[in-house]
């Protein structure tokens, strides 16, 4: 606190103390001394004695609630927390910060995304209405048309609401001067809101402190013609956490579509998969998490069906895919054991050949070159190459590692299909981006991929105090 703040502090003024319980309460001060501060807390009425540097000056009542937290008068920790939590109190979810928006994750259904809402922002400047998601889009749409590109960056801990936000603000850029399409043709908005639950269903897992959570990372570039009607997008994505397709912590889920594929395919599909439930796949049954609380898997396949039909991939293509996404279930129940028992020969071989057939007969990939892949190791010394058999743990490790490949590359597949029915960056005159960065998280085990995505937060929460 700096001298000047504390020469402001005296009997009668109003303030927040620090507390090991509530971390902030408010009180009144009776004295201030050189290094403490007596004060009068409100409610007990009960006299301590705090250090000044955990003393804040409070805010006059009338601005406590304010759209803005830079109106604030003072504008510290305590004050900006305590804002947030009186309008989170009045289901006002919405804040502005200076030029940043944000968003506490209510955890329920609000109705404040209707269509009357969002025509109501078009148009209008930001400060004309209450804080929203949609004056924010409303705001980077017309810098866009009158300035040029634009860039909206979301971000936050796991569980914040990033990909709810991601999609109300697609929502909104979809709304702005729609094309008219001849009947049965789908529209490029169609197309763009599409990416989303496909996305989601491939990239998105239930973790413990989200049911939704991204594991991905990606930005979205929105491409407008000259007159500000959406054209196209096309997406990037990073950090696809490979290391959930293999294993998962307790209560935690793979990703969606795993689930979604067991519960929504049909029964003849099941027989030519050889789907039976999640319990039976080592993928899927570590974590002693199957469902989802109020998710209905077989709903939200179709879902998903209906989606990758709207971006343009074929009921073939889709089949394809789901025959890889079997394929990466049964290659995860293959098991190994030592050939001979342990002090005899350790080598690897595969215990379960069942399993390994019905990947490689789904894969169309011959049984030989995938039992070769993960029972052995290529040895590059000079100019000569020896092939070395691994041990059971080893072969664990290399099946793991394929399967995350498989899985990785299909998702990268997808990715790019979708880019193909909806890129039109050729013909685009600006853009917008939005960029959804994944969650900051913290487990027992973090993936590479988690520790990356740390630092990234870590280093955009710190641009964030230094703007602010």
């Amino acid at each position: 606190m700096s001298e000047e703040d504390v020469a402001e502090i005296g009997p009668g003024t109003r303030v927040w103390v620090a507390d090991p319980t509530e971390l902030y309460v408010s009180g009144t001060v009776k004295q201030r001394n050189p290094k403490t501060t007596s004060v009068v807390l409100d409610g007990s009425l009960k006299e301590v004695d705090v250090e000044n540097d955990k003393v804040w000056q409070r805010n006059p009542k009338f601005l406590e609630g304010a759209n803005d937290l830079t109106t604030l008068s003072f504008l510290h920790e305590p004050a900006v927390l305590h804002t947030l939590q009186q309008r989170y109190m009045e289901n006002t979810i919405y804040s502005f910060s200076g030029p940043i928006l944000i968003a506490v994750n209510p955890y329920q259904k609000l109705p404040v995304y209707s269509e009357t809402i969002l025509k109501a922002y078009v148009g209008q400047e930001r400060d004309k209405l209450q804080p929203h998601v949609y004056a924010l889009a409303e705001q980077a749409y017309r810098s866009m048309v009158n300035f040029g590109d634009q860039s909206i960056l979301v971000s936050g801990e796991s569980g914040a609401g990033k990909t709810e936000t991601t999609k109300v603000i697609l929502q909104y850029f979809a709304a702005m001067n729609p094309k008219e399409t001849e009947q049965g043709e789908q529209s490029i908005e169609d197309k763009v809101l599409g990416s989303t639950p496909i996305l989601e269903a491939f990239g998105n897992a239930k973790t413990i402190r989200n049911d939704n959570s991204s594991r991905f990372g990606k930005f979205i570039e929105v491409q407008f013609d000259k007159e500000g009607v959406i054209i196209g997008a096309s997406v990037s994505t990073y950090l696809l956490e490979k290391s959930r397709i293999v294993r998962q912590a307790e209560n935690e889920r793979n990703y969606h579509i795993f689930y979604q594929l067991i519960a929504g395919a049909t029964e003849e599909q099941k027989k030519e998969w050889h789907l039976t439930v999640p319990d039976d796949f080592y993928y899927l049954n570590q974590s002693n998490c199957i469902a989802v609380d109020g998710v209905s898997d077989t709903k939200v396949f179709n879902e998903t069906k209906k989606a990758l039909s709207v971006v343009g991939l074929s009921d073939t293509e889709q089949s394809k895919m789901w025959k890889v996404i079997s394929a990466v279930l049964h290659l995860g129940n293959v098991r190994f054991v030592p050939v001979g028992g342990e002090k005899e020969i350790p080598d690897a071989m595969i215990e379960n050949t069942e399993s390994l057939k019905i990947t490689c007969e789904l894969l169309g990939i011959p049984e030989d070159l995938i039992s070769k892949s993960i029972l052995t190791k290529l040895l590059t010394a000079g100019t000569e190459s020896y092939t070395v058999a691994l041990k059971p743990e080893q072969a664990e490790i290399h099946r793991d590692s394929l399967a995350m490949l498989i899985y990785s590359r299909l998702f990268d597949w997808l990715v790019a299909r979708i880019n193909l029915s909806t890129n039109n960056k050729e013909k685009s005159n600006k853009i917008i981006g939005v960029l959804d960065i994944y969650g900051f998280e913290s487990f027992q085990k973090n993936s590479f991929e988690q520790f990356c995505i740390n630092y990234a937060n870590e280093k955009l929460q710190q641009q964030f105090n230094q703007y602010i």
